[in-house]
């Protein structure tokens, strides 16, 4: 009977140490889990972003306040104002020497333009105006510096250049060069920018043009029947009346100013079996550019009749030089509100209908 209760009594001692080393070792698991745990806490740092930039990249001529004007438009709403680049290296320069661990989400450009003869920005310093041709030639020869990582990931850079928004090809060459490791939105409208005028400090407007041979105008009254003939879908603008006036007297009155477009082509003939032509009209002229197909091939990048140029031809040292001028009549219709008080649209760069965006 004491054997059977000793056994019962060791069965019972065993089966409690059994229970306690089991539960120390859970313990030491449990412990040992917990010590190789590690928290870790989301870090999000949130990119500063500098005040919008302006470069005003040109000085003005005679009575012609566009650059000063746009200034002082800029500086009125405190933008951060530059205006001594007047070219797009020093204004890629300037951004990477200024960079200030602050990330640039906007950055204006303000600059004369036509369709024709481009940007009066100039490429690299004291170099030749930006168009699709200058800027792809100076990029691939690597005359333009590269734009450091200052952007921001939704940076826009933003032209003011009359009708800028319609050259993609030059919009989608400055996407490439602003690109870092952040692609950012090019934007740029296709009307005129319009600065420090009566009735408003900045609008936009649509341009429609003439032209004629410098020095040779046909009157205003074949100048008027030529604008309608051309726009017969615009039915507000009084053409004649309109060319006799130039300044907005009225909100959204359409007004008229001019500008000339020179082209100049050098023919050498020195190494040629032919001598150079001697022209004795304007007609012989135009009928030997169209027939080099060269000339004829580049002066088509214009779209504007042969016939609407001034033609001049001189020989020297064998060589044929050939100048024309144009003068365009621009006349500009402003972008006012359909409805409501009349007064020009604001023109705010997300707004889709005013600018294009690559």
């Amino acid at each position: 009977m004491k054997n059977t209760i000793k056994r019962a009594g060791f069965v019972m001692t065993l089966l409690l140490l059994i229970g306690q080393l089991t539960s120390c070792k859970k313990t030491v698991k449990e412990v040992e889990i917990a010590d190789n745990v590690i928290t870790t806490e989301a870090i999000t740092e949130t990119a500063v972003i500098r005040e919008p930039i302006v470069f005003i990249t040109g000085v003005d001529k005679s009575d012609n306040n566009f650059y000063k004007s746009a200034r002082q438009y800029f500086i009125e709403k405190e933008y951060e104002v530059v205006d001594d680049a007047f070219s797009l290296e020093e204004i890629i320069n300037w951004l990477n020497k200024n960079y200030d661990d602050r990330l640039y989400g906007e950055i204006h450009i303000v600059s004369h333009s036509n369709p024709w003869r481009g940007m009066s920005l100039e490429t690299v310093i004291k170099g030749d105006r930006i168009t699709v041709a200058s800027l792809q030639r100076n990029a691939i020869e690597g005359n333009l510096p590269t734009l450091q990582n200052v952007i921001a990931t939704d940076a826009k850079i933003v032209f003011h250049a009359c009708g800028l928004g319609e050259n993609k090809a030059l919009l989608q060459l400055f996407k490439s060069i602003f690109t870092t490791n952040s692609t950012p939105q090019i934007v740029a409208s296709p009307y005129y920018a319009v600065f420090g005028r009566e009735f408003s400090s900045h609008y936009l407007a649509k341009p429609y043009y003439g032209f004629y041979p410098t020095a040779n105008s046909p009157g205003n009254v074949d100048l008027s029947k030529e604008f309608a003939r051309k726009y017969p879908e615009e039915k507000d603008i009084d053409w004649l009346e309109t060319l006799y006036n130039d300044v907005e007297r009225y909100v959204g009155e359409a007004y008229t100013f001019k500008f000339n477009i020179p082209v100049k082509w050098i023919v050498d003939f020195n190494d040629s079996d032919q001598n150079a032509p001697v022209f004795k009209s304007q007609e012989e002229i135009m009928d030997w550019i169209a027939e080099d197909e060269n000339i004829s091939k580049e002066f088509s990048s214009y779209n504007i009749p042969l016939e609407k140029f001034r033609w001049r031809t001189s020989i020297k040292d064998g060589k044929l030089i050939i100048k024309g001028k144009t003068s365009v009549v621009c006349i500009l219709k402003p972008i006012i509100k359909p409805y409501g008080d009349l007064e020009h649209v604001t023109p705010e760069i997300d707004n889709l209908r005013l600018y294009n965006v690559e």
